[in-house]
């Protein structure tokens, strides 16, 4: 009977969401554990057996350090972004695009979902510019300083014709987040912005961000604080009073935007926990943080 309550709990959302398209940002623990992302896939697969258009953005960012170690070239950071020059751009290429991609796709498939990867430069799927020079404050000297970041991009816009295609014939796509410029060169794109790009631009009921932390914690020293739903017009003072701090800032703002593009819920989940892509779809109370209007 337990087995049984756990089907009845899940129908209305599985009546709910049915050929909703559901976008999903794997990061953290779900890349870089075998178990962890054969799961992921797995799930990921599920959605789509009951009815869902599940769709794929992945990171790799310490993946692509790991690799620049190996091939003796010391990544660079300004506030958390990488600087991104020729050669550290086509590392990341054959990280994301060579390995980390095909590596998900190759777990999708073999759990019978039909995975595809592409990247942002197949078909133009993400067209973006060079992020411009800005300046930012060195917190040692407190002087601001100009920056340049390379080849680092900001989202134009998304063929959504493009994976439409693939959604419509039970394809999952699995989108390594390099865009194209104008002049065809690669751009290195945030992966959770360009989940939040993908998913205002294609009308997706949920962007679901896998993280390595439970969700947005009112004490990071209690994972029993968990906020479970967090409105847009509260996300302000959140910040101003410091619960949401860090590296959380942007993932919630990247919620934000997304919601106001048209996507109904953000959730923010901790993707160590077995399952919690599902949970946090088919049971009431979710696992996480859910980011509303």
């Amino acid at each position: 009977m337990k087995d049984v309550n756990i089907l009845i709990e899940a129908l209305p959302y599985i009546k709910k969401f049915h050929d909703k398209k559901i976008m999903i940002k794997y990061g953290g623990h779900a890349m870089i554990d075998d178990d962890a992302m054969a799961s992921t896939a797995r799930d990921t697969v599920l959605l789509k057996y009951v009815g869902m258009q599940p769709l794929v953005v992945h990171g790799g960012g310490p993946e692509i350090s790991r690799s620049m170690d190996k091939l003796g070239k010391e990544p660079k950071f300004i506030k958390g972004l990488r600087v991104t020059d020729e050669e550290t751009m086509e590392i990341i290429k054959m990280v994301l695009v060579g390995k980390i991609s095909t590596n998900i796709v190759s777990q999708i498939c073999y759990h019978d979902g039909k995975g595809i990867g592409v990247s942002g430069k197949d078909s133009q799927l993400i067209y973006a510019h060079k992020k411009p020079a800005h300046k930012v404050r060195n917190d040692e000297t407190g002087v601001e300083e100009e920056i340049d970041l390379g080849l680092v991009g900001e989202i134009n816009c998304v063929n959504t014709d493009l994976l439409e295609m693939f959604t419509s014939n039970d394809y999952i796509p699995v989108i390594a987040p390099v865009g194209i410029a104008e002049d065809g060169t690669s751009l290195n794109l945030n992966a959770d912005t360009a989940a939040g790009e993908i998913a205002s631009a294609i009308n997706a009921e949920k962007l679901i961000i896998l993280t390595d932390v439970p969700g947005v914690l009112r004490d990071p020293s209690d994972p029993d604080s968990l906020i479970q739903r967090i409105k847009i017009d509260e996300v302000p003072q959140l910040i101003e009073d410091g619960v949401i701090s860090g590296g959380m800032i942007p993932k919630i703002e990247t919620c934000v935007k997304a919601i106001e593009g048209g996507v109904e819920s953000c959730h923010i989940i901790d993707g160590r926990k077995k399952h919690s892509i599902l949970l946090e779809i088919f049971t009431k109370n979710g696992i996480g943080t859910m980011i509303h209007k």
